[in-house]
């Protein structure tokens, strides 16, 4: 029987902190079962708090210190260290939006069209020559077949428009990120990110027509990718200060008021993650959205829950949790196999033995932190591993 382990990161976290702790989530599963595929689900840039860029409506935000950007090298380097792990990330994105009205559509509809162009693409003499310079020629033709056939794509097709510029270059960054992780196992020398760019942009171009120059709309999709896209949030000192506080603090409220998205994309994240069994870890917020999603839907391959620094006892408590409604019982389709982890000195965290009696197993840990570094300092703690290790047996 072949295992998954889903990770879905908790509330305040975007791209950089989120690879940081993947990696160490990964390997840490993987000292305690290294057969397992530990797979991630990053929520935070597409349904996590934001602020529209540019003009605020809160007077004097901006003039105190608030909204300023990310560095954008610094915004690429993470959106691409996502990509390397998870090539089909922005597809996915692309796959959960809402399908676009078609109204009379003569022809091929959009979704066949985008399925035609990238599962028939044969790359020019050009692009091979540029894949032969650097040696990627063969992990490029393994990317491109497996990024074809993916699932990702079959569900971002449903949802492409009539001209798919944002699909096409969403596959064209798939097929590079999948080309250099296959050079990267492979030993091969890394990339330079200009480099890596100008193959991104050929094959883009291409995609989208080899006669059609990338300016208008195809030049916009490549500045704004799916993924770039969902990370143009300008957030939270009264501005500065706050900048600091919304993506926490607003993520919780904004999941309150939208945390579907959350959900859909951990359930698509499912459907997408290969194995027999599914184990989803969850931490903080994430742990939240998935007792919500398990509680709502029946998801066969899901059999282990473990949630960490969870707060899902406490909004079930006040009736605020969305899956399940208080004094209800969970359904019999939740997993029975529930560990919750949870630290005293972690404000963010809260027992829930007592609360859903006879369906959590629970266990303490000291992370040795005060809060709020104890909030994220389960996962550099020898004591907390060794009881998820114990706990699956």
């Amino acid at each position: 029987m072949k295992r998954s382990v889903i990770f879905v990161h908790g509330t305040g976290v975007r791209e950089d902190g989120y690879n940081a702790t993947l990696a160490t989530v990964r390997a840490e599963l993987h000292g305690l079962r290294p057969d397992w595929d530990v797979r991630g689900c990053l929520w935070g840039p597409e349904h996590g708090a934001k602020f529209i860029p540019g003009d605020t409506p809160i007077p004097g935000y901006a003039a105190s210190g608030g909204g300023v950007r990310e560095a954008n090298r610094d915004a690429d380097i993470a959106e691409w260290d996502v990509l390397y792990h998870d090539p089909g990330y922005e597809l996915r994105l692309l796959g959960l939006r809402p399908a676009p009205g078609q109204g009379m559509v003569r022809g091929t509809p959009p979704s066949k069209r985008f399925l035609s162009a990238v599962r028939g693409y044969r790359p020019s003499p050009e692009l091979l020559d540029r894949l032969d310079r650097h040696g990627l020629r063969a992990d490029f033709t393994t990317a491109l077949g497996s990024v074809a056939a993916s699932p990702e794509v079959r569900d971002a097709a449903g949802t492409a428009d009539q001209n798919g510029y944002a699909h096409r270059h969403a596959f064209a960054k798939a097929v590079v990120a999948a080309t250099l992780a296959e050079a990267q196992a492979r030993g091969a020398d890394a990339l330079s990110g200009p480099a890596r760019d100008a193959l991104l942009a050929a094959l883009s171009s291409e995609l989208s027509g080899r006669s059609r120059a990338l300016k208008g709309k195809v030049r916009q999709v490549v500045k704004t990718s799916a993924l770039r896209a969902a990370t143009r949030w300008t957030v939270d000192r009264r501005g500065a200060l706050s900048d600091g506080l919304l993506p926490k603090i607003g993520d919780i409220l904004r999941y309150q008021a939208r945390g579907d998205g959350v959900r859909r994309l951990i359930r698509r994240t499912v459907e997408h993650t290969p194995g027999d069994r599914i184990t989803l870890l969850g931490h903080s917020l994430g742990g939240v959205a998935c007792v919500d999603l398990l509680a709502m839907e029946r998801i066969d391959r899901v059999d282990q829950l473990v949630t960490v620094g969870s707060q899902a006892a406490l909004l079930y408590a006040c009736g605020a949790l969305a899956g399940l409604e208080y004094p209800d019982e969970l359904p019999p389709h939740f997993p029975t196999a529930w560990l919750n982890v949870h630290d005293p000195w972690d404000l963010l965290s809260y027992t829930a033995a007592e609360v859903f009696k006879g369906r959590v197993y629970e266990v303490e840990v000291g992370n040795g932190q005060p809060f709020p570094p104890a909030h994220s300092a389960y996962w550099a703690n020898t004591e907390f591993w060794s009881a998820v290790g114990e706990w699956l047996g």
